[in-house]
Order: C-alpha cells, then structure tokens, then sequence
C-alpha cells in the first residue's frame, strides 16, 4: 500500500512561543536508509510520548522519531499553553459533555499531566511549568449563562471551582472587559515551544531523532518505508502521531473522517515596567472564554501577552498570508477591547497552527492496517490528550492493558463527513455563525 503524504506543514507565520527561545542547536536530517524496530512519524506531543514510551518500555529496541521541521515550530509549539484537565469539547456551548464522559475525559487529562509532570521535573525541562488552574471569563449575558452551566456540570462531577464576579477578575487580569469568572485549580500553563523542546532533547538514548525531514511518501507493507528527500526508514511497526496531516491517507481509511482547522495567536513586545504598572493585575494568568470561539488571553511572566481566536477550516493544511493579515487585525480588535489603557502595546508575533477535530469528538486510536499504529486527531487538546494518546498507544501495540487505556479504547471513531464542496460549505458557514454569536467575546 503506497501512501503519499499530500500536505506537508509550513512556516504559517512566525510563532512567538517558539521565536522568543534561544537558537536550537543544529537539527539532525534523515540521510541514507536507517534501520529500526519502530518509527514514529510526527514529533508532536503524540508521537514524543510514543517514541518515549516505546523506548521505556523497549530499552533494547531501535526507535526513530521523524518529523518534517523542528520539535516546538509546528502545531505542538503553537497552541496557547494549557494543560487542561477538565472536560473541553470545543463543540459544546459549555465545554462538557455526558457526566460519564466527562469523568473519563478527566481521568484522561490528569493522566497526561502526571506523565509530562515526571518527565519535566526529572530532566528539568524549563518550560515556565505552572500549576495556577485557568479562569474562564465571560464578557457578557450569554457568556454568563455558559459560565453558570459550565459551573453546574463541574458541580455534578464533585470537581472544585471558584467563581469571580467583575471585580475579582479585574484583579486578576488588570482588565475592566471580563463581568464575570470562574477559576478550576487542576489546569497546568506551559510555554509550549519550549515544553515540546524539552521533551524532544530529553529522549531515551535508543531514540533517534531526525528533523527537518518531510515524508514524502509512506509504503505500507513488511517492513514499512518511510522516504524522504535524502533518505528513508524502514521498519516492522509504524506509529501514525502526525495529526491533521493525516487527513489525506484515505488508504488507511482516515480521508473523509478528519478536519484539519486552524486557530491563529498572536503575542505582544514585553511591556515595560510603566505598561505593566498601569495595567495592574497579576503577573501571570490563562483565560479560556467563557464561548469555546472567544478569545484565550495569556498574560506572561516574561511582559507579554499572547490572545489567541478566529477559527479557519483549511484542507490544505496550511495558512496564507491573507488570512494571517485578516487575523492580525481581529486580534488587535480583541487586544483593545480587553486592555484599553494599553494602546501604544502591538503584536511582535502572528500564526497559525493545525487542529485536527472530528464532527463528533473521535480519535483515530488503535491499529489500523498490520503494524500501523494510529494516535491522530486530538480535536483541540493536543497537549493533554495528544500524550495520553501518545503513551497510550504505545502501551496498545505492546499488549499492555491499564484502565486508561480501556477508557481510550472506548472512545468514538470519527464519524463520516459530507462530500465536498458539502463539508467546506457547512464547516465554514458553522464556524462564522459560532463567531458571530461569540460577539464580544471575540
């Protein structure tokens, strides 16, 4: 079975997270044929936690972690920086779902950041690691109403919360914007770049990385071939960690069932010792909106503030300049109306970075062609759910068993799209209506 790998990822504008860390030292590529037990294609939060696992697991194997750019540039190193533990289904107007789903969700997430936790603490990966929980934070009436069910389903679960009104959120976030808040304890808040570098310099030896090496081509068969512009890998086993580029691999039965959206960020200069004085506020907080289309504010240790919102579907797999220009400008829309008394303070940094979502929350988990492994599609929790999916799918393929890996094994399957121009027409016309009806929660 030969698979082609249409979409390979691209700069998609220059990513604070990842331009603010120091230089990288020179990136290994794939050159000449390599020889492995396991190859693990994507060196996302998923398959850094697979090629992790399997060499915990394996001492003895060879495993090779292939990835197209550098660990941190891409998706894992683009997102807003939150480890949450609780329910976040971006399809629901409250984030939760079933009680019963949610707990297992949960059980999901706190496994994912016990793992990172570990691993952080033990090779001291310098990530700004915080466990400081998220607030939600509602602008107005209607995101009120979704911070109160929001509210009654963590109460349903036994879960722990705290709620704000509009001036205790002032005092956290400096800012006159949000009416009300709600605080959970369990959320974790990294910088994401430099998380995903960390764990990438802090592999097992029997892990080899190879960067800036886009799979061209895959064949599938005994054993699998992974082939570059230089080089290629074969191996026995293949693990799939490579999230919406997977959309394409219609072979492995996964074309039609994916959406590959982006979500756009933008971070500010530092602000100065005035700027941060005449905000107030605390030093370092993450708000989630309170409409799962508003906008995540991250007010950083570091001076700055990072906003991120604005929904595309793109099939490609990648953002052109337009929309990163188009996107610039709602940000500063959204920067102005949170931080008025900031008007002199303008983004360093614009991107976008791939989601890769189903219609009804599924994941592509299991084995799906002989000696192909699948940890794809995260729909928007690539931090927590990527690498429980990621450690979880090794365990999969070595025959382990555990009660967090039953609770993955019973998640859904994505279901079947539309056809296109069908789908494009509907996923974008329901993204422009959810943004509408955000309102000022942009």
């Amino acid at each position: 079975m030969q698979l082609h790998c249409n979409f390979l990822p691209q700069d998609d504008g220059r990513c604070g997270w990842y331009e603010t860390l120091p230089p990288p030292p020179p990136s290994t590529p794939l050159r000449g044929t390599v020889q492995a037990d396991w190859v693990v294609l994507g060196a996302g939060y998923a398959g850094l936690a697979a090629a992790r696992r399997l060499a915990e697991l394996q001492p003895e194997a060879s495993v090779v972690l292939i990835d197209a750019k550098r660990v941190g540039f891409g998706a894992a190193g683009r997102n807003s920086g939150f480890m949450v533990d609780l329910p976040h289904d971006l399809t629901s107007h409250s984030y939760t779902s079933s009680h019963e789903a949610d707990h297992k969700i949960i059980r999901l997430s706190r496994g994912a950041i016990d793992y990172t936790r570990e691993i952080v603490q033990r090779h001291g990966i310098d990530c700004d690691w915080r466990e400081q929980g998220k607030l939600h934070g509602a602008a107005n009436e209607r995101g009120g109403q979704a911070l109160e069910a929001f509210a009654k389903g963590l109460s349903a679960l036994g879960e722990p919360y705290r709620l704000l009104d509009a001036k205790q959120m002032k005092a956290v976030t400096g800012s006159d914007f949000y009416q009300a808040g709600l605080h959970a304890p369990g959320a974790v808040l990294v910088q994401p770049a430099a998380l995903s570098r960390g764990l990438g310099q802090s592999l097992p030896a029997n892990v080899r990385l190879f960067e800036d090496s886009p799979v061209l081509d895959i064949e599938v068969g005994k054993p699998h071939r992974l082939t570059t512009a230089q080089g290629c890998v074969q191996a026995p086993r293949l693990v799939l960690a490579n999230n919406a580029y997977a959309a394409s691999f219609g072979e492995l039965g996964l074309k039609g069932r994916l959406l590959p959206v982006y979500t756009y960020g933008s971070m500010t200069r530092p602000l100065t010792a005035e700027e941060q004085a005449r905000l107030g506020g605390e030093q370092s907080w993450g708000l989630i909106p309170a409409d799962p289309l508003g906008s995540t504010v991250r007010r950083l240790a570091n001076g700055r503030i990072c906003v991120r919102n604005s929904f595309t579907y793109n099939p490609e797999v990648n953002a052109s300049a337009g929309t990163l220009q188009r996107v610039l400008k709602a940000h500063r829309t959204s920067f102005a109306r949170r931080f008025p008394m900031l008007p002199e303070v303008d983004f360093e940094y614009t991107w976008g970075g791939a989601l890769c979502i189903s219609r009804n929350a599924g994941s592509v988990f299991g084995e799906i062609a002989p000696g192909v492994f699948s940890a794809v599609c995260c729909n928007g929790l690539g931090l927590t759910r990527g690498t429980i999916s990621g450690k979880l799918i090794a365990e999969y393929a070595l025959g382990m068993d555990s009660d967090l890996l039953s609770i993955m094994l019973e998640q859904p399957k994505p279901s079947r799209n539309p056809p296109e121009p069908l789908l494009g027409i509907g996923v974008r016309s329901t993204l422009a209506w959810k943004e509408w009806t955000a309102g000022v929660e942009l």
